[in-house]
């Protein structure tokens, strides 16, 4: 009798042992079989959501099925705590990568890019295009910030920023100034001698000049050069993108010779020395080259046309450049400075 119930016994155990390995074979595959994604999907999780609720909104998607073992396992493994925010599955993804994901919090990061040259507007209509991006700012000519006092043109380091859905325009633009600050304060602790500017920001205000005045990377010092000159002697900077940023709105493309005449805070035609404020947002290029001029003799430059400028140390050399590069081809044109 006893040995029947032995052998009993270890039938019993033999057949659980089996079934259980089987569960766990089964659960195993389970896990890493391929979720029911054809295309990538999106979804988002809600601030204060649970494991429970994403996954039976995935049930529901049809992505997913078994709900009750992912979360078995999830609880099992620690992994019921999720974050917030939206996440992206491929067609590769399990459910472990899936939990794994969530757990981890490996929501998708959008960027936005920010070319050097942009003004601050410019930047506020890029973020409005953006995706997951919370506004709150007001777009207008100049824009007001509230981690700047006064103007924040010229204070926006143009770069690629990374950012997760919910981020607001006022988070990225204040890291994009926080780097500014560092990139200005860094480039002036640095800077040659003898140099016009009383102040890191009038150090700034230039380099966005240049930043809209060069169309050739390797000519940035030498058109600084140009300017720092040029203001060391007292001359007017005359450059065209300080006109067209006085104007606004009302620049419409063509920029005539009563625009040059008329009298703005940054019309460089008419008033003395810089600007008051930036006229765009310098890279870091433009702000060494402000702060690292070319030496030389050359006062005038003009546009070749093909991005490129001819240099010039006196204005018949310069108005001789004029007439071969422009003048005869337009005659409205102008060069920039001019006299």
């Amino acid at each position: 009798m006893l040995p029947s119930l032995g052998r009993q016994f270890i039938i019993g155990c033999t057949l659980l042992a089996v079934l259980a390995m089987g569960v766990l074979w089964w659960v195993d595959r389970y896990l890493q079989a391929p979720l029911a994604v054809v295309e990538a999907h999106q979804f988002s999780v809600a601030p204060g959501s649970n494991l429970t609720r994403v996954v039976n909104g995935l049930v529901e998607s049809e992505i997913l099925d078994h709900p009750e073992v992912l979360l078995g396992y999830a609880r099992i493994s620690g992994q019921s705590e999720i974050k917030a925010g939206d996440y992206r599955l491929n067609s590769e993804d399990t459910p472990l990568s899936l939990l794994g994901k969530l757990s981890r919090g490996e929501v998708i990061e959008y960027q936005v890019t920010f070319p050097e040259g942009l003004t601050a507007k410019e930047w506020l209509l890029r973020l409005t295009n953006s995706e997951q991006v919370e506004l709150g700012i007001s777009i207008a000519a100049v824009p007001t910030l509230p981690f700047v006092d006064g103007s924040p043109e010229g204070w926006l380091y143009p770069d690629t920023y990374q950012y997760h859905s919910g981020a607001t325009d006022v988070e990225i633009l204040r890291r994009a100034y926080q780097v500014m600050r560092q990139v200005l304060d860094e480039e002036w602790q640095n800077r040659s001698a003898d140099l016009p500017y009383k102040t890191p920001y009038e150090a700034l205000i230039m380099a966005s000049i240049i930043e809209k005045e060069t169309g050739v990377p390797e000519e940035r010092q030498q058109i600084a050069g140009v300017f720092v000159r040029r203001l060391q002697k007292g001359m007017r900077l005359q450059t065209d993108p300080t006109v067209i940023y006085g104007l606004g709105d009302r620049y419409s493309g063509n920029l005539t010779r009563r625009h040059l005449r008329e009298h703005t805070a940054f019309n460089t035609y008419v008033i003395k020395g810089l600007p008051p404020t930036p006229i765009a947002n310098p890279g870091r290029a433009a702000i060494h080259a402000a702060l690292h001029p070319a030496e030389g003799d050359a006062l005038y430059f003009v546009a070749k046309g093909d991005g490129s400028h001819v240099f010039s140390a006196t204005l018949a050399e310069h108005e001789r450049a004029v007439d071969k590069y422009q003048r005869r081809k337009n005659n409205n044109y102008r060069s920039s400075p001019s006299s």
